[in-house]
């Protein structure tokens, strides 16, 4: 065994992935084999860092809106060749807000058009966007309310775009495919999760599929229905109708940028994983990304998480071994207190990898 890779998503609610990563190897020894750490995301949680780190950019800080309209300040990154990368999860997220806060109905996205006219000042017109993690459903009304206080001037978000924006392109980070309104939308699938009763479920839904109708008229297409339209509650939406967006899947274009199947050359194992594993990370997740790529290669993969369920079905897709890092009678409160669970990667390291390696 002479050469790892570990690209490992983050453990949401417990650890990122670069200290998921930073656990395993600080229990191995770098003399006796070759190590390479790749921050991962899919364009949710730690999307920022995964991507600048991989594209050698810089953080800086604008003075935003959460979602319920409170001044905070956010991050977001710039690239030596001038590409903003926005999470929008940091002006947007769901962490934002308390339990008792989280309302769709109330919640906005007006923080990431600030993001955006803050990263247009500094001079970006190419943006790679990450929808994961929002606490929003407003279909992206609240970003481009934003973008339209910006430039007083304009007349409409029509004008601002052809006037003010037209050089400027989206490249759109998510593994979402549902889309705007209906069975399969925004409102009905995810915003449930987001605080959402039955009864708003349904006027969310009934006030996506009316903004859709609005914004036909204003930019003379309908993009509702398309793959993705429904990521972010509905931001996703806003970037294809009313920007020069295109959806891309975000492991794939970090993988990308990481120059991952160039780094393979060589490579005996490859280590990928998340917080929980199941059938739905053969669904495009990031383990199942990678897990494709590295076959091409003939190259060995693990998988581990802090709960494994389903493993038969993980391990006919071809991952070579999966591991729960979690014992069985922990319970899960306990296993996400990070300091907890670096206890469980390093006990996980000593039993299943060191012993192939030495």
């Amino acid at each position: 065994m002479k050469k790892i890779i570990l690209a490992i998503d983050s453990f949401k609610g417990c650890m990122t992935s670069e200290e998921v990563e930073n656990a395993i190897s600080s229990n191995l020894n770098s003399k006796e084999i070759e190590i390479h750490k790749i921050p991962m995301s899919d364009g949710g949680e730690g999307m920022l860092e995964a991507f600048i780190s991989a594209m050698g950019g810089k953080i800086k800080e604008a003075n935003v809106h959460d979602p319920l309209m409170r001044p905070i300040t956010a991050p977001y990154g710039i690239t030596s060749g001038g590409t903003a990368v926005i999470e929008t999860a940091k002006a947007c997220g769901l962490t934002l807000m308390t339990a008792e806060e989280r309302n769709p109905m109330k919640a906005s996205t007006y923080g990431v058009g600030e993001l955006i006219i803050h990263a247009m000042h500094s001079g970006c017109r190419n943006f790679i966007i990450g929808l994961g993690g929002s606490g929003t459903s407003d279909c992206g009304a609240g970003m481009l309310r934003a973008i339209s206080d910006s430039f007083p001037a304009e007349k409409n978000i029509k004008d601002i775009i052809c006037n003010e924006m037209k050089n400027c392109s989206f490249t759109l980070a998510s593994d979402v495919r549902n889309p705007l309104y209906g069975p399969e939308g925004a409102a009905r699938i995810f915003a449930p999760q987001k605080g959402a009763t039955e009864n708003m479920v349904a006027e969310l839904d009934e006030r996506a599929k009316k903004f859709a109708c609005e914004s036909a008229l204003i930019m003379g297409k309908d993009t509702s229905h398309e793959p993705g339209a429904g990521a972010a509650g509905g931001l996703g939406y806003a970037f294809l109708q009313y920007f020069h967006s295109t959806f891309r899947s975000g492991a794939d274009l970090l993988l990308d940028l990481s120059g991952f199947d160039s780094l393979l050359d060589g490579t005996d194992l490859v280590i990928t994983g998340e917080g929980h594993a199941d059938a739905q990370t053969l669904m495009g997740k990031l383990p199942e990304r990678l897990l494709r790529r590295s076959q091409r290669h003939n190259i060995p993969v693990w998988l581990i998480a802090g709960r494994v369920s389903q493993s038969n079905k993980l391990l006919s897709e071809g991952f070579q071994r999966i591991y729960s890092i979690t014992p069985e009678c922990m319970p899960t409160e306990k296993a996400v207190i990070p300091d907890i669970a670096r206890e469980n990667i390093k006990r996980w390291t000593e039993a299943h990898l060191l012993p192939i390696i030495r």
